[in-house]
């Protein structure tokens, strides 16, 4: 995991889970070639980079 980024380096395309289904205490991701994830409601603390396999990894614990 790399550090929390307080600014926005580009543009990403963030979106919720389908699970979240309205509810305010979830996360967004942005994912791409690094997947980003932050806090919905303190969006402008900054986010969280996982590299590829980081990310992937996660996934498959998750599940």
């Amino acid at each position: 995991m790399k550090n929390l980024q307080t600014q926005r380096r580009k543009s990403f395309n963030w979106h919720k889970s389908k699970y979240s289904q309205g509810v305010s205490n979830c996360v967004e991701v942005a994912e791409g070639a690094e997947t980003a994830v932050r806090d919905t409601q303190n969006r402008d603390l900054g986010y969280l980079l996982f590299g590829a396999g980081e990310w992937t990894g996660f996934l498959r614990a998750a599940s």
